[in-house]
């Protein structure tokens, strides 16, 4: 169950608490959201194999110890496209690597290239950075890493290197005992259970568009999203668990991309709802009632006004 997804008032400092920023950045699919949820314990952002998954700064709480961790991750950095849908993702990226105590430069394990370099370029030689080689699993030659490690130091000047797995437990462990070390004694920003500053509203349309990019895989666009018209909540009876009621639309650019979505009689929109609702069961610890619309708003990733109005800032 996700404990609390409401920012409360932190604890009473106590000597020797440590507390900061680590923001998460690098090009789209690296795996920054993957790690991002294993280094807090639990899911609180959306992956799938699309690029471009994750659209907002992502706050993820991890408290251990003495040592509160404040996670944010971040859009991959867009170079394709100059639309305002992707000017409005760096903008979000630019503003979470200004200002942190740490930051952690992800790439695939063995390999960089040109987008991993403009978003090297971002980053502050002013704030510690470590290299985050992640995907270490998937390197078949592991004599080649030593090499590549010593070419990633002239490029930045990294204050560590950690060649890991994202999937790995002690990998995980690993990189939260390295962080430790670079984040200020303060006292702590949030009560030791929160797990994330942001609203359950938000996670629903998050899991929502998750679900969306898993069950269509390639076939439809990044520029698909969407917008929760209606989030109420009702109070359990006697034992009964509290109650949401969720309505959301689905937002695509074509009329092919519509029924792709809804799928033959209904059965994928139908699927995308069931595996919503049952994941939003188990992180909020309460019923969902969530129905689903799809409509086609042409060019919308164009349109600065539409952009703004869908909670791009």
């Amino acid at each position: 169950m996700l404990k609390s997804m409401r920012v409360g008032a932190a604890g009473t400092p106590v000597a020797g608490q440590r507390c900061g920023l680590i923001a998460i950045v690098g090009k789209p699919n690296v795996g920054k959201s993957t790690l991002m949820n294993a280094l807090v314990g639990q899911k609180i952002s959306i992956t799938s194999r699309k690029a471009q998954t994750t659209r907002h700064r992502i706050t993820g709480i991890h408290s251990q110890g003495a040592t509160q961790f404040v996670f944010v991750d971040t859009p991959g950095f867009q170079t394709r496209h100059n639309n305002p849908l992707n000017r409005s993702l760096n903008k979000t990226v630019l503003g979470a690597v200004g200002d942190v105590d740490l930051i952690l430069f992800v790439v695939e394990a063995g390999m960089f290239n040109q987008a991993d370099a403009k978003v090297l370029a971002l980053l502050s030689k002013d704030i510690p950075t470590l290299l985050v080689a992640n995907k270490l699993d998937q390197v078949t030659r592991r004599a080649d890493i030593a090499p590549w490690l010593q070419e990633m130091q002239q490029r930045h000047k990294f204050a560590e290197f950690v060649p890991m797995s994202a999937k790995n437990a002690k990998d995980i462990e690993r990189m939260l005992g390295i962080c430790e070390k670079y984040l200020p004694e303060q006292a702590w920003w949030y009560a030791e259970d929160e797990l994330t500053d942001r609203s359950e509203k938000f996670l629903a349309s998050e899991t929502v568009r998750e679900k969306l990019f898993r069950l269509t895989g390639d076939e439809l666009p990044y520029t698909s999203t969407v917008v929760i018209d209606k989030f109420e909540e009702e109070a359990g009876r006697g034992k009964q668990k509290r109650l949401l009621r969720i309505a959301a639309t689905i937002v695509v650019e074509r009329d092919t991309h519509k029924a792709m979505v809804i799928g033959d009689k209904g059965e994928r929109i139908k699927r995308i709802g069931m595996e919503t609702r049952v994941e939003l069961e188990k992180a909020l610890d309460c019923k969902v009632f969530i129905e689903m619309w799809v409509k086609v708003r042409s060019g919308w990733a164009d349109d600065e006004a539409r952009v703004r109005s869908f909670g791009y800032q």
